[in-house]
């Protein structure tokens, strides 16, 4: 472990672990110091913070969730059906390849160095996505289609924008030391995901760019923390705060969080809702316009025009997706002018996209809270002896129950009924037609238990924070959205005590395919903080059609949402730099190394198909040595010790990397020696080559305008990965000096 010198060395050695203090061991003569009592400070490791944070990018295009049978799509050749991992002899060696079956049985392999053109298709109900042919022209015609299409939205995104982009915003004095201060009276431990949101929403408010963030985290994932310390950062740097909710339940939830998490600070908190006379409401717009109010939150009124404030600064938005259009519209002015965080549980497409494009920052909360449980999920028909004793066994431990019926004609009939099965329950119903204040109190009378079967509409969908209650029971669940029905479920399941979601369905018959596939998607995602996958299962079976209109829906049906969102993503960066978008040359700029040596993870080191495909593909995507370092320290962390297999093939990925950057596109070695094709344009000085070939004649020979071909006997493993380094080496010295 510890990087000591060689034997005549000083007894002096440096090793990396998580130690807060020091020790000294006599017997041993061993005395260990930590960098703090070193240096008197921790070193802060930005890199070990980066590993941390989910790539959004990395979750939606994992392979983990492939199973033989599903549409998957290569770049060069279309939509096929993937087979799993299989191993070829290949030149003598083993090698892991992924097989894809196109149209007419053709088969593909793709070596696991190529994955990065692979990626998981979703656009439509994967029984509907195409199929393509090997060879055939279909797949180039679509791709072609898509990338025009593609140009003009990546346009239209760029004008938004740019003009945030033009428009310098105030980088705030955030007072971290304070924020830190703020941030210890939190009762929780944070989780890695939620200090890297906190960490980049602190920068986005630090820098002068005006911030436009998404921090999406599953139903109970401490988003609202997020949202507490940057309100906290913007109202300790001067600037007021306005917090949007979607109901007026969740703004009085807000109200209460914000008011006691600040209770022992000098930050006016002011909320805006029906809940407030006129009178009230006046004087709090009047202190509002004067600057005396830090903290302001209300529903979509906050954005109507006889709302004015002193000097707003940040804008956090909850649950934009449940807003309307005409108010999404007017939150679309506010981002070119004041910074934006938006918080979500089910991020809808567009969303999604608009991040992935770069377009609008992304942070996923994933990690769930300490001690937390999944909510165990069941789908099954109406069945009233179901019903009772999921009750009865809530009622037993003292919990509480959620019951919900989204028909306001006869909730109160329901009610009935369902206290004719449990007599002995407290049951109360409650709707959005109710008066405010009825509807208040009892959702008041709820949260203190005074009460224990709440039946209601989805009025509760964004409601307030009930810890006890730990049963939910969805009459017609069918009926309802995938997003709509997470957030149901995310109502449960709030502490350390398992909970569990009923999904009642009329008889499977009569349900729709559609509907039946929600629900089963929705069962599936049992664990916690799924609801970032659940988002790429709602785009596959809507069909992606909200995400940048109609006509960009066709698009992504025919090519898949992954690689749209990659041609996405290239168009937006061309026409930042004024360049024309090139789509044809997908994988034109990626060299290959053909060492025929083993490099793969063996079965016996990762036995997990799903889990090998999934690190292969996360090798093949490195964009830098750096990436490879974490990706060999994140494996030798969870699976053990690297074998050779899998060294010689982080090895080969760092060939690759170097010879695609000398503008190379294949390195071939075997046991007589070689080749070296370039590409086009390679970054290499002509000299260098031929001062190659009159230094060794012997060895390396032109044969053509574009090879290089060596002759030297490279009987073993190292010979030929010494021989690959040392020839890249040499080809990119000239350009380094």
């Amino acid at each position: 472990a510890f990087a000591a010198g060689g034997p005549g060395a000083a007894p002096l050695a440096i090793t990396v672990a998580p130690l807060e203090t020091g020790f000294a061991l006599d017997g041993a003569q061993l005395t260990v110091l930590t960098e703090r009592e070193l240096s008197g400070e921790r070193a802060r490791q930005a890199r070990r913070r980066r590993r941390a944070a989910r790539d959004p990018e990395a979750v939606l295009r994992d392979l983990s969730e492939l199973s033989p049978g599903a549409p998957i799509v290569h770049v060069d050749h279309g939509v096929g059906r993937y087979q799993g991992l299989v191993k070829l002899d290949v030149g003598g060696t083993q090698a892991e390849f992924l097989a894809i079956e196109y149209a007419r049985g053709d088969k593909l392999y793709v070596p696991v160095a190529q994955l990065h053109l692979v990626s998981r298709y979703s656009g439509s109900v994967p029984e509907q996505a195409p199929l393509h042919a090997l060879g055939g022209d279909a797949w180039e015609r679509a791709r072609r289609k898509a990338a025009a299409k593609v140009r003009d939205a990546a346009a239209e995104l760029l004008a938004i924008h740019a003009q945030r982009e033009a428009r310098r915003g105030v980088a705030l004095p955030v007072d971290r030391a304070l924020v830190e201060q703020f941030g210890a009276s939190f009762p929780f431990e944070e989780t890695p995901d939620q200090s890297s949101a906190i960490a980049a929403v602190l920068d986005d408010l630090a820098s002068a760019r005006p911030m436009d963030r998404v921090v999406c985290g599953d139903v109970g994932f401490g988003k609202t923390e997020v949202a507490l310390r940057a309100a906290f950062a913007a109202a300790t740097a001067g600037k007021q705060v306005a917090v949007l909710a979607p109901t007026t339940l969740l703004v009085q939830q807000h109200y209460q969080n914000f008011r006691d998490r600040f209770a022992d600070w000098p930050i006016r908190v002011e909320v805006l809702s029906r809940f407030k006379t006129p009178a009230e409401m006046q004087a709090a717009l009047a202190r509002l316009a004067a600057g005396e109010g830090d903290v302001m939150i209300g529903t979509h009124k906050l954005v109507q025009r006889d709302v004015r404030f002193k000097d707003l600064g940040l804008v956090i938005i909850d649950e934009e997706q449940r807003f309307g259009v005409r108010h999404k519209e007017a939150l679309k002015k506010l981002r070119a002018e004041v910074d934006v965080l938006t918080l979500t549980a089910t991020p809808i497409p567009r969303t999604l996209n608009m991040a992935m494009a770069g377009l609008r920052d992304l942070s996923i909360i994933a990690t769930p809270p300490a001690n937390r449980l999944a909510v165990q999920t069941f789908v099954g028909p109406w069945d009233a002896a179901t019903v009772r004793e999921a009750m009865q066994r809530e009622h037993a431990r003292g919990g509480q129950v959620y019951f919900v019926h989204n028909d306001v004609a006869t909730i109160e009939k329901t009610a009935r009924e369902l206290h004719e099965l449990l007599p002995e329950a407290r049951i109360r119903h409650a709707h959005g037609q109710m008066p405010d204040k009825e509807l208040e109190q009892i959702m008041l009378d709820f949260y203190r238990q005074r009460f224990n079967v709440l039946v209601a509409t989805t009025i509760i969908e964004s409601g307030i924070d009930v810890p006890s209650a730990n049963t939910i029971i969805i009459n017609r669940a069918d009926r309802f959205g995938l997003a709509q029905l997470h957030q149901l479920r995310g109502r449960v399941g709030r502490s350390h005590h398992r909970a569990y979601a009923y999904l009642m369905v009329p008889d499977a018959r009569n349900i729709t395919a559609d509907a039946d596939k929600r629900l089963q998607a929705l069962a599936s995602l049992d664990e916690l903080g799924a609801g970032f996958t659940l988002a790429t299962h709602d785009l596959e079976i809507r069909g992606a059609g909200e995400l940048l209109g109609e006509e960009q829906s066709g698009q992504i049906e025919e090519v898949g949402f992954a690689l749209y969102s990659e041609m996405l993503d290239r168009a937006v960066r061309a026409l930042k730099s004024g360049q024309v978008a090139d789509f044809e040359l997908t994988d034109a700029g990626e060299a290959e190394i053909v060492l025929n040596i083993p490099a793969l993870i063996p079965d016996d080191y990762l036995p997990d198909v799903n889990a090998r495909l999934t690190l292969y593909k996360r090798i093949a995507s490195a964009r830098d040595e750096a990436q490879l370092r974490e990706l060999q320290v994140e494996m030798i962390d969870r699976f053990g010790l690297l074998p050779d297999p899998v060294k010689h093939l982080f090895t080969v990925t760092t060939l690759k990397l170097a010879a695609t950057a000398l503008g190379i596109r294949k390195l071939e070695l075997g046991a007589q020696g070689g080749r070296v094709l370039f590409g086009p344009q390679p970054a290499i000085e002509p000299l260098t080559v031929i001062g190659l070939i009159q230094r060794q004649p012997r060895v390396y020979a032109l044969d053509g305008p574009d090879k290089l071909r060596l002759k030297l006997p490279l009987e073993g493993t190292s010979e030929r990965l010494r021989a690959a380094h040392d020839l890249l080496r040499t080809l990119g010295a000239r350009l380094a000096a």
